[in-house]
């Protein structure tokens, strides 16, 4: 399988939402994660990233291409 890159939004997290960063994958709506730091967040949304593939293409839905857009926050 192809490793696909996928841009990837980190935006920290209010401290009464729990601290921390998430990271969200605007190709992959539903997509994100979080961690206790930027690097962990965006480390545990490869996880998340993989998942959601496997999901949609199990349910025989459409896996969009990643955008070429790079974004961030």
């Amino acid at each position: 399988m192809t490793h696909l890159q996928y841009p990837v939004i980190i935006s920290p997290l209010p401290s009464d939402e729990g601290g921390g960063f998430i990271a969200t994958v605007p190709d992959l709506p539903g997509c994100m994660s979080d961690g206790a730091t930027p690097e962990e967040a965006l480390a545990n949304v490869q996880d998340a990233i993989a998942v959601w593939i496997e999901a949609a293409r199990d349910m025989g839905r459409n896996v969009p291409s990643p955008s070429r857009s790079a974004l961030f926050a």
